[in-house]
Order: C-alpha cells, then sequence, then structure tokens
C-alpha cells in the first residue's frame, strides 16, 4: 500500500502534522481542517458504494456496513498499512507517550490525507484512493465487524430474560501508554458473566 504522489506536496504535509507540533514547527498548519473534509468524502464515497454494492439492504444495514468501514478501528489499521505512524509530525511531548501508535489519532489523520487527496486530485483521486486501500476489502471488513458485535447481541439476550442492561467496567489496564493492555468484565444483575482484554476499551 503506497499514498499517491501529490501534486502538492505541502496538502500531504498538512495532513500528517497534527495539531501538538504547531507551537515547534512555526508556520507549519495542522491537520485539522483537512480532518474535517475527509471525513465528508469518506462518509460520501462509502455511502455509494454501499448503495451501490447492495441494492436489496436496508437503510439500517447500509448505516451498519458504512460504520463497520469508517470506524475508527478500521482506519486507524489502514494507517498502519501504510505506515503512517512513522510518518505522523507531532509534539515532542505527544511522541513521548506514543501518540503516534494512538488509534483515534491515526483515524484523524487518516481522514486528514483522504481530505489532502481530494484537494489536490478531486473527488476522482480521492475514490480511487479509497477503492484501492478500503473497499477493495469491504466485504471482510464488514463481516468481522458484524462479528465482533456480540456487545448488541448480548444486551438483546439479557433484556429478553428480564434483566436491565449490562454493566461493562474496566478491572485492569496494564503496559505502557502506546502499548496498553485493558480487561473488561460485564456485569448482569450484579453477577460478573465474563471477561475480556484488548489493546483498546471497545475491544
Amino acid at each position: 500500500m503506497n499514498l499517491p504522489t501529490f501534486n502538492n506536496p505541502k496538502l500531504l504535509q498538512q495532513a500528517l502534522t497534527h495539531r501538538s507540533a504547531v507551537n515547534e514547527n512555526k508556520g507549519q498548519s495542522h491537520n485539522e481542517r483537512l480532518e474535517f473534509l475527509g471525513d465528508a468524502v469518506l462518509e460520501l464515497v462509502v455511502s455509494e458504494f454501499l448503495f451501490v454494492r447492495y441494492p436489496k439492504s436496508t437503510e439500517g444495514e447500509l448505516t451498519q456496513a458504512r460504520t463497520a468501514l469508517v470506524r475508527t478501528e478500521t482506519l486507524a489499521q489502514l494507517a498502519k498499512k501504510l505506515n503512517l505512524q512513522e510518518k505522523i509530525t507531532l509534539s515532542k511531548g505527544e511522541s513521548r507517550v506514543g501518540g503516534q501508535y494512538n488509534p483515534s489519532l491515526l483515524a484523524d489523520t487518516m481522514e486528514a490525507v483522504i481530505g489532502a487527496i481530494h484537494i489536490d486530485g478531486g473527488i476522482e483521486a480521492a475514490e480511487k484512493f479509497i477503492q484501492d486501500n478500503l473497499l477493495s476489502d469491504a466485504a471482510s471488513i464488514i463481516s468481522t465487524a458484524t462479528q465482533l458485535d456480540t456487545k448488541s447481541k448480548f444486551q438483546e439476550i439479557v433484556q429478553a430474560k428480564g434483566f436491565s442492561s449490562p454493566i461493562y467496567k474496566i478491572v485492569a489496564k496494564e503496559g505502557p501508554d502506546h502499548n496498553r493492555i485493558f480487561t473488561a468484565q460485564v456485569f448482569v444483575a450484579g453477577r460478573p458473566m465474563g471477561k475480556g482484554s484488548g489493546k483498546s476499551k471497545q475491544e
């Protein structure tokens, strides 16, 4: 996976510059405005793709599929495949705490890059990038996200049995900030029902 060649390389530089770095790099613009644009471009391209690809799907099913494709975890994974964590410009403080590995920061940067591609080459260039790097694996991403949505399924089962909604608590945190492992436990009517660990609270 590679980023496209930019007609205006400064746009890519801006897309890869986190707000925290601006004070240490005078005259450099950060990527928040490009992130705003990229978010809208991504949603449009993904929505149109799903609308055409799945003509029999309901609005709710299309929304669920889109959420799987544009969620933080999906975009962060794409950013890692493009090695954006090695290209992001951060403040020294943000870099020290492993900000370049933060899924939310990586996802925001990915949206900023998409915004920059759109400005540099138009909607066609942005659509091609999204198609080649994200939508080419859409079915697998959607399927995986659906399988991982056990939280919703578990809540339906619990409520069908007459209990109130499950309560999730983070019961342990281990490891450094850039490689932290969270352990969560789920309770139903005050009783512990299961425990799981992952690199994010959601996982």
